[in-house]
């Protein structure tokens, strides 16, 4: 994407058609949710647990996540309205740049490394004059795409805890349950890491078995530190 397209959709309020997530924020706030639920599920004691506790953990379990979840998408709409400021930032300077050394500058700033890395003064000019004919940015705000995606990240922080907790709704021997339910939170972990793999063109298996181990100490640090 170069920049004036993306100065036009963020200055505009206008978002083009796409997922509602990048596939490494879909799984990333999957992953968060599983762990935070693991935290819970991971500090049951089995062996002398009752029917009141299990259901205790679980409505800890699935409270955290809804607030979790909350947080998360507010800080989402926060970090939206910072990065349409800064896109409607650049554009006012590249605008009022005397030297086209420093549009130049503030264009290559704003692009990926790899891409600005090949971009050539003159297509790097031409990128300015689109930029300098774009109408005036509308007001900063938050549109209707940023609170879907908000929702979106709320519902998979949520819905990532259900899996890992079910079991103990359903079966009431709580050493069963658990067994299920870590089974459950492995399986995720590594499939979580198998599609991240696959999106990064990265071996998938040893993808999935490094999230498995990543997931496992994170749990057992939370744990430990008292989260």
């Amino acid at each position: 994407m170069n920049v004036s397209s993306s100065v036009v959709g963020s200055s505009s309020g206008r978002q083009g058609a796409g997922p509602v997530l990048s596939p490494v924020d879909r799984i990333s706030e999957i992953l968060f949710g599983l762990i935070m639920a693991l935290t819970f599920t991971g500090t049951l004691s089995v062996a002398t647990a009752e029917r009141s506790e299990v259901r205790e953990m679980l409505i800890g379990a699935l409270g955290c996540n809804v607030a979790w979840g909350l947080v998360d998408a507010v800080m989402f709409l926060l970090a939206a309205l910072a990065e349409r400021g800064r896109n409607i930032a650049i554009l006012t300077e590249v605008r009022k740049a005397a030297d086209p050394a420093r549009a130049r500058e503030l264009i290559l700033d704003a692009l990926p490394p790899l891409v600005a890395s090949t971009m050539q003064p003159a297509e790097v000019d031409v990128i300015r004059d689109r930029l300098v004919r774009l109408p005036e940015p509308g007001r900063l705000s938050l549109t209707g795409a940023d609170l879907r995606m908000a929702v979106a990240v709320f519902f998979l922080v949520f819905l990532a805890t259900l899996p890992v907790a079910l079991p103990f709704a359903f079966i009431h021997e709580a050493h069963r349950a658990l067994r299920i339910s870590n089974g459950i939170a492995l399986a995720m972990l590594f499939l979580g890491g198998y599609y991240l793999g696959g999106h990064a063109g990265r071996r998938p298996w040893l993808s999935g078995l490094l999230m498995l181990a990543i997931g496992v100490l994170l749990v057992w640090a939370t744990i430990a530190l008292g989260g």
